[in-house]
């Protein structure tokens, strides 16, 4: 019995190329949008109030009244 052999020849294709794009499903953008929110939310929060608590060891009354007054703000939004 004989071997086979297969010959590949390469031709140059002549027509347009096409892109290929990959949407990400909106649920995902959306879920991965509120994931990070809510991270940032949380080390800002948590940076304040260990600022808020520096303050307060230190005895900085100018300190701890400017910083609550930033944490409030930020709380609202």
């Amino acid at each position: 019995m004989k071997k086979q052999k297969v010959d590949y020849r390469y031709i140059k294709y002549e027509g347009q190329v096409l892109q290929a794009k990959r949407e990400i499903p909106f649920e995902i953008k959306l879920s991965s949008r509120l994931l990070l929110d809510e991270l940032c939310f949380n080390w800002n929060r948590e940076r304040f109030i260990n600022q808020i608590n520096d303050s307060i060891d230190v005895r900085d009354k100018e300190e701890f009244l400017k910083l609550s007054k930033m944490y409030n703000h930020f709380l609202r939004k």
